[in-house]
């Protein structure tokens, strides 16, 4: 992958977490966020949808409201909304500063729960997204790799309580599991890491995968 610096874009590098229920994305977004301030990089560490309080009152609806019947479109729209609050908000803010942008989740995640997940029409998903995000596209999608089984085990032994798209069903969550795999397959942007392991396994190999795909933003990290 060649790495888009400021000097050709305009704008800071922009990476997003994946993966599936319990794959450890937001447990990694913490312990990036410890590895970057150990090494002085400018950065900014968030979440979508959230981020903003109008995608953080979507999120309330969306996903911590189990027992609320969303329609697959209504569901759709209303990520979107928060993606749009989120990028005028949050993203684009801190990508104009030149700073580095970290988020647990983006784009990827829609297709992959809208469009495999419930079985809206992929081509349309992409084209409402692209309004949505205006265009924004991550630098690097850093897509945490484990069965839907293993996750939902993990999140067992934790006592999580599943949130409304974690009670949508196995068959629900292995669809995900499968678009997710194929979308890796396709776009250059997706980095597959194996999220089994410990955390702190998965934290390694997340690292060398960023200072492997982007080198100009992580070359003052080192283990």
């Amino acid at each position: 992958m060649t790495e888009r610096t400021d000097e050709v874009t305009g704008r800071g590098p922009f990476v997003v977490l994946e993966g599936v229920e319990g794959a450890g994305k937001s447990t990694q977004a913490r312990m990036l966020g410890v590895w970057l301030e150990s090494c002085g990089v400018p950065f900014t560490l968030t979440r979508e949808p959230g981020g903003t309080e109008v995608g953080e009152a979507i999120r309330n609806v969306v996903q911590d409201r189990p027992e609320l019947s969303v329609p697959p479109k209504t569901e759709l729209l209303l990520f979107l909304a928060a993606r749009t609050a989120f990028v005028r908000e949050v993203a684009q803010p801190v990508l104009e500063r030149g700073e580095l942008l970290i988020a647990d989740r983006f784009s990827l995640s829609t297709l992959a729960y809208q469009g495999y997940g419930r079985g809206l029409d992929l081509d349309e998903v992409r084209r409402m997204d692209g309004f949505a995000s205006g265009g924004l596209v991550p630098d690097l999608y850093v897509l945490l790799d484990l069965p839907v089984e293993q996750g939902r085990a993990r999140q067992k032994e934790a006592g999580k309580t599943g949130d409304r798209l974690e009670s949508s069903g196995t068959t629900f969550l292995k669809e995900v599991g499968r678009g997710y795999r194929e979308l890796a397959a396709t776009d250059p942007s997706v980095r597959l890491v194996d999220a089994d392991g410990t955390p702190d396994e998965v934290h390694k190999r997340i690292r060398a995968v960023l200072r492997r795909e982007m080198p100009e933003t992580f070359a003052s990290c080192e283990d």
